[in-house]
């Protein structure tokens, strides 16, 4: 994690992971793990988007997911906001005033 990064308060991170819960998986992590490719996508998506869902599909188990999960917010500059099962929460504020968190 970043130190540029905003610390996010307990009810922030309820708000994200409600918002999560009905977002569609926006981007797969197979097998070959964190690409350059996969890593430019989640970027683009960051960008557009501020919260994105990623599920594994590539049979981690969890202390892998939790492994990549740390390995993904600091290589994205983002937060990781919940990760459940096989899917994870990211999100990374934009450069002005955010969308979805109220100030």
């Amino acid at each position: 994690m970043s130190d540029s990064l905003p610390p996010l308060t307990g009810a922030r991170k309820s708000r994200l992971r409600a918002l999560g819960q009905t977002m569609p998986d926006l981007i797969t992590l197979g097998r070959d793990g964190l690409t350059p490719a996969l890593a430019a996508e989640l970027d683009r998506l960051l960008g557009a988007r501020e919260l994105v869902k990623l599920r594994f599909t590539g049979g981690q188990d969890r202390h892998e997911r939790s492994r990549l999960c740390d390995e993904i917010a600091a290589t994205s500059r983002s937060l990781e906001v919940g990760a459940v099962g096989h899917t994870a929460l990211f999100w990374r504020p934009p450069a002005g005033k955010s969308r979805l968190l109220p100030e």
